[in-house]
Order: C-alpha cells, then sequence, then structure tokens
C-alpha cells in the first residue's frame, strides 16, 4: 500500500470507527425494539436538513449546517417519540412514511440543482474516502457525549430520552459517511450477533463484525476503484453472514 492510500484509508477507517461505536450498542437495542428503520428514517430527515441548508445557500461545512441537520434530526425524534406514544401498534409503518416524506421533499428540493444528482448520490453513499481530521475531531466528541450518555443512563432513557440520543448520533454519522453506511452500521453488526446472549460480548462481537467489514471494504475500494460506501456495506454484510453461520454451528 503506497503512502498516498494510507493518507486516505487512515481518516475513512477512523470515520468508521466513530461510526461504529455509537451505532453497535443502539443497533442491539433498536432490534430489541423492533423499529429497525428508525435510522433511516433520522438519518434521511438529517440529511434533509442539510439539502435545505444547502438550498438557503450555507456553507457545506459551516455550523448554520449542523444546526439544521440537529434540528431536523431532533423534530424527527419528538415526532416519533409522540408517534410512539399514541399509536405503538403502528410505529414501524410511521417510521417508513417518515423515511418517504423525508427522501421525497429532499428530491424536490434538489429538482431545480444543476448538481443535485451529485448531492443525492453524496448523501446516500457517502464520501467517506474525502473524510479529513478537521471533520473527525467534533464527530468524535459528538460520539464521546452520545457513548457516555448512553453507558450511564441507558436504563433510564424512555421514549424521547432515546430517540434524542440516536438523532445526535444519527446526525453526526449521516455526513461522514452517508445513509446507506449509517444502516448498515446499526443494523448489520446487530443481526449477526443476536444469538449471543451476554451483554458485552453481544457488542465486542459486533464492534468485531463491523471493524472487519469496514477494514476489507476500503482496501477492496482503493485495489477495485469503486464507490466506497457501497463496498463496505457489501463487506460488511458478507462478514456479519460468515459470523452468524459459524456461530450456528459451534
Amino acid at each position: 500500500m503506497t503512502a498516498s492510500e494510507i493518507n486516505i484509508i487512515v481518516p475513512a477507517f477512523f470515520a468508521c470507527l466513530l461510526v461504529l461505536s455509537t451505532h453497535v450498542p443502539l443497533g442491539t437495542e433498536v432490534l430489541r425494539r423492533g423499529i429497525i428503520f428508525i435510522d433511516l428514517a433520522i438519518a434521511q430527515v438529517a440529511g434533509l436538513g442539510v439539502i435545505a441548508a444547502d438550498t438557503m445557500g450555507w456553507e457545506a461545512e459551516g455550523w448554520m449546517v449542523q444546526f439544521a441537520a440537529v434540528t431536523a434530526a431532533m423534530l424527527a425524534a419528538f415526532i416519533l417519540h409522540l408517534t410512539d406514544k399514541r399509536y405503538p401498534e403502528i410505529q414501524e409503518a410511521l417510521i417508513g412514511v417518515a423515511f418517504v416524506l423525508a427522501a421525497t421533499v429532499g428530491i424536490l428540493l434538489l429538482a431545480g440543482n444543476p448538481h443535485g444528482g451529485e448531492h443525492l448520490k453524496e448523501l446516500l453513499v457517502g464520501q467517506i474516502l474525502w473524510v479529513n481530521y478537521e471533520q473527525l475531531l467534533p464527530a468524535a466528541v459528538v460520539c464521546a457525549l452520545v457513548l457516555m450518555a448512553w453507558y450511564r443512563i441507558r436504563d433510564r432513557l424512555q421514549h424521547f430520552g432515546f430517540y434524542a440520543i440516536f438523532a445526535f448520533a444519527v446526525t453526526v454519522s449521516v455526513q461522514l459517511v452517508g445513509i446507506y453506511m449509517v444502516f448498515a452500521c446499526l443494523i448489520i453488526p446487530a443481526l449477526a450477533t443476536r444469538r449471543i446472549e451476554r451483554r458485552g460480548v453481544r457488542i465486542a462481537s459486533g464492534y468485531a463484525v463491523g471493524i472487519a467489514g469496514c477494514m476489507l471494504g476500503l482496501i477492496l475500494t482503493l485495489r477495485a476503484d469503486l464507490p466506497a460506501g457501497a463496498v463496505i456495506v457489501m463487506c460488511m454484510a458478507v462478514v456479519a453472514l460468515l459470523f452468524a453461520l459459524l456461530l450456528k454451528f459451534r
């Protein structure tokens, strides 16, 4: 591996680690609660906030964009909290509707933008190979705060508290790696390790699956010159399948 490839892959790998750090434990909780598509919905709404900020002419990496993304995600979290309390039997369907509405509004906002297709692709599959250390530092701070809150008060989190922490984690992640990778990091390790009963072992195994998938995906991306986000998702799925089969036949 050349020096230029190392300079590309190292910050990208750190971005993967940051996303996995929050999404692996949150993913086990999402799977337990049966609200699988909450990540996609809130990620799409956070992305809608970014699109709206871009439409208003704000700088792509400015604080106003972050504010727009967080505000949109928190609003979605609050609404989903209310629907969870009032209509728990159809919560998963409402989460799906929220995702579709956010996606279609984003497409409408980008309809008049000559670079709309490119922006939409970046939102979905991300630009992880272009992540730099300046982006990683504030993301690391937010992830540390999310993890601290999660492990200290997760047993006391009820309804909106869970949704709020989730919204903060997703807002950071979607801007680093895109919606598809965010969903993969949340759900795939959780599915691969669902047969493990001990919480600590399950979380550690989830991290191992996610890290192995990301590392393999980044290496294949550089070798094959393919979109990083898509390759990483595929590699993580393969690693997770092999891990799940190993658990089954032990």
